[in-house]
């Protein structure tokens, strides 16, 4: 290419290199997800127009002391909007993705007051991508927060809004990172494609908002140990910047049912305290189509009474 005019060329060469990041952008943009193996039999599990609810006996660290509660796990299949980040519930289905949402809620008593904190979780099915959502809502007598992060290309756009002055209202932006939170559904979808090793992870966000912690991603040591003379496995992380150890004890068969954690945490008034939660229960529900007073015996069949 014959070229007088020196602008002239510097203008081609400029054109043609953002071109080239164009392109680039785009390939990157439009490489497809991999795709998660997933056979009939979990299919048939999950896709059969009901919820599995999981009751826990839960001694939760608080205050230096343990306190007895209630923790609930709440797995179900759901199309979700990946644009909005949404339910959905009607309208095109171009951007529609079918999740794995988990709601994971505790409750116990410190004192006179309540405590009522609840997650949820939303993992794709079909790719194994990372979760698309995650949100956290706390509450006590004292006051209550909200946090949450949404995966936006390829990065966690997060937000907190607080009582206590020193968290206040706060947006931040993270690497994208193994969400703890997401752990649970990974278990569900399949066990053998949980990381090990030496990872990044951003924390649960429930412990977030019990320890006033900033939401960042930590280094972590995850492992799988089968557990002896039971059919089950247990899944350690041991995060390295600070004193805190999680182990989830979860079946090897199908549908991977979770029996249980260990959660201890050397920080504050819990010194090492150890936080536990043991399955009592399990049922299979359509339970938001249970809302009259005569389904309150599922209530029972659940262990909540």
């Amino acid at each position: 290419m014959n070229v007088k005019h020196p602008l002239l060329l510097i203008a081609l060469l400029a054109l043609i290199n953002f071109s080239s990041c164009e392109n680039a952008n785009s390939s990157a943009k439009s490489a497809p997800k991999p795709a998660r193996d997933l056979d009939q039999a979990w299919k048939d599990y999950w896709y059969s127009g009901t919820a599995e609810l999981n009751r826990y006996t839960l001694q939760q660290a608080r205050y230096g002391e343990i306190r007895e509660g209630d923790a609930v796990l709440i797995f179900v299949t759901e199309d979700f909007l990946s644009d909005q980040q949404v339910k959905y519930e009607g309208g095109p289905k171009d951007m529609v993705e079918s999740v794995l949402k988990l709601n994971a809620t505790k409750k116990f008593w410190t004192g006179v007051y309540p405590y009522s904190l609840m997650t949820s979780v939303f993992t794709p099915i079909a790719s194994a991508s990372p979760s698309l959502k995650v949100s956290t809502s706390a509450q006590e007598w004292c006051g209550h927060s909200y946090s949450q992060l949404n995966l936006r290309g390829n990065r966690y756009e997060g937000l907190l809004h607080s009582y206590f002055m020193r968290e206040g209202d706060d947006q931040f932006s993270l690497e994208t990172a193994l969400l703890e939170d997401e752990v649970w559904n990974q278990i569900r979808l399949n066990p053998e494609d949980l990381p090990k090793g030496t990872i990044k992870m951003i924390p649960g966000m429930q412990f977030l908002r019990l320890r006033h912690r900033d939401t960042k991603v930590e280094t972590v040591k995850a492992s799988l140990t089968p557990v002896s003379g039971a059919n089950q496995t247990k899944y350690r992380l041991d995060y390295q910047g600070f004193n805190r150890v999680l182990e989830i004890t979860f079946e090897n068969n199908l549908p991977h049912k979770i029996i249980g954690w260990e959660e201890t945490s050397g920080e504050g008034r819990d010194g090492s305290l150890t936080t536990t939660a043991i399955l009592t229960n399990t049922l299979r529900s359509p339970y938001w189509g249970k809302n009259s007073l005569a389904d309150s015996v599922l209530r029972r069949e659940l262990g909540l009474y």
